[in-house]
């Protein structure tokens, strides 16, 4: 079984958490599947869920580099060289990332609003960034874009190889193939 779940904000990659906050278990009512992979708390978007060990370790284990795409709404507009960076890989403190698919993009007509929104700067503008990565680091695509000078204030992933949200609103699940 193979289920796509539309995580929303502030949502944690587990299905039970001691300290009370909203898990997994809060959304998807199916048992005996789990993550394939993870999605930071404060990330939104694809989340892939399976009770194949097989399917799962294909689509989280970073040496079958499965693309994961993300929206990433950044502080300021990235030029050409920042956006370049992306692309041919940025120095972290724990090595170079592999190269990337960077590109501005404009904010999707179909993108649902943040709970609680992002903090708006009156006089810091923002910008959207389609960024498709092949490793799964933790925290990557912030760090990435923090890297070139453009820090993440929203994050949404889009799609994991040929699976993707597919107009799945937050918190909304299905049963994929």
């Amino acid at each position: 079984m193979l289920i796509a779940f539309n995580k929303p904000f502030n949502v944690f990659c587990q299905f039970t958490d001691s300290a009370g906050r909203r898990t997994l278990a809060d959304f998807v009512t199916v048992k005996g599947v789990y993550p394939a992979g993870r999605l930071d708390h404060d990330s939104e978007g694809l989340l892939l869920l399976t009770d194949d060990g097989a399917l799962q370790k294909r689509i989280a284990d970073p040496r079958h580099k499965m693309k994961k795409t993300y929206l990433a709404q950044v502080e300021r507009v990235p030029d050409d060289k920042a956006l370049a960076l992306l692309r041919r890989g940025v120095k972290l403190k724990d090595g170079m990332t592999a190269p990337a698919g960077a590109r501005l993009v404009e904010e999707p007509a179909w993108l649902w609003p943040r709970e609680p929104p992002i903090r708006h700067r009156r006089n810091i503008p923002t910008a959207w960034l389609e960024i498709t990565l092949t490793e799964g680091r933790n925290r990557q695509v912030r760090r990435m874009t923090a890297a070139v000078g453009h820090p993440t204030l929203r994050l949404v992933r889009v799609s994991i190889g040929a699976w993707s949200l597919d107009g799945l609103k937050p918190g909304e699940w299905e049963a994929r193939r």
